[in-house]
């Protein structure tokens, strides 16, 4: 690897903890954390608001095992519930729960109004082009 992209991989490692950091703060009022923001996030994004553990650990880049221990204590507070496939009880689904969705939806405001302060340098533009550019090494 040639300096330049170990640079380029130190500097996003860098910008990804400090977004997580200050998007972290603004959730915490919401008594959810980032990464549990990011869960709530795609059991939303699914088409019945259900996932599969095995396919939500993907998408956070995770275990199945991690997954499974950051859901134990969402599923005590009610934000996921669990769920069973009726066609294969071996399957372990997780579905956002009526309070999961209300925390979802008003944490969301939260993280816009985080985003929008963490990226108010760039243009719309200039967010565009790095959203393309880091989409192609995602």
């Amino acid at each position: 690897m040639s300096e330049i992209e170990a640079d380029f991989i130190i500097q996003q490692t860098r910008l990804s903890h400090k977004l997580i950091k200050k998007v972290d703060s603004q959730l915490s009022v919401h008594g959810i954390s980032f990464s549990e923001y990011m869960i709530l996030y795609y059991l939303d994004c699914a088409p019945t608001k259900t996932m599969r553990r095995i396919d939500l650990a993907e998408m956070l880049g995770m275990s199945a095992s991690g997954v499974t221990r950051m859901l134990a204590p969402m599923e005590k507070i009610k934000l996921v519930e669990k769920e069973v496939n009726p066609r294969d009880a071996r399957v372990s689904l997780v579905k956002l729960s009526d309070v999961g969705n209300t925390i979802y939806n008003d944490a969301s405001v939260s993280f816009k109004h985080a985003a929008k302060a963490l990226t108010h340098k760039l243009t719309p533009d200039q967010l565009k082009k790095m959203l393309g550019f880091t989409s192609q090494l995602v």
